[in-house]
């Protein structure tokens, strides 16, 4: 049994409204165990015997079917999240103006070349992630990342809160 952590995208702001006692049952039907949710932005914690691309198709279905629509998700591991705060490229950087951006896949070549809008954001690609560092707020910036069109983020403060969780869960 395996410990994920799904990150929803665009849950709970811009009109995409999901309560999380609603996003709990989902994962209950989806086959996990043990299932909570961490702050009201799109977060679920839960044990599965499936893989991560099960795991990811079983969620995607289960809030297609509540919306009507696709709802983008990204699944990692208590250690993937873990790795994700140890590859920090800004650890001097406040970790409520640094986010990480989660993919489905590593972000392409030439990632960071198409960015538009871009001012003071420092930015930097990991793994599976796209990392940028917002020194006036995430709310001042008009920067465009298209490679992170279909990704979610969590700042630094989030996602440690979440590595924790998961790996005691």
């Amino acid at each position: 049994m395996s410990a994920y952590v799904a990150l929803l995208r665009a849950i709970n702001v811009g009109g995409t409204s999901l309560p999380m006692p609603t996003l709990v049952q989902m994962c209950r039907a989806a086959g996990f165990e043990r299932p909570r949710t961490y702050i009201a932005s799109g977060n679920a914690l839960f044990e599965s015997r499936c893989g991560e691309p099960r795991v990811r198709e079983a969620l995607m279905r289960q809030l297609a079917d509540y919306f009507g629509k696709p709802i983008g998700v990204q699944v990692r591991t208590a250690a993937q999240l873990a790795a994700v705060l140890a590859a920090n490229p800004f650890p001097e950087a406040p970790p409520n103006r640094t986010v990480a951006i989660f993919l489905e896949a590593a972000p392409p070549a030439g990632a960071l070349a198409d960015v538009r809008g871009r001012k003071r954001e420092r930015l930097a690609c990991g793994a599976r992630e796209i990392y940028v560092h917002y020194p006036d707020g995430i709310g001042a910036s008009r920067l465009v990342i298209p490679a992170a069109a279909t990704g979610t983020a969590r700042n630094l403060n989030t996602i440690g809160a979440l590595a924790a969780l998961a790996a005691h869960h």
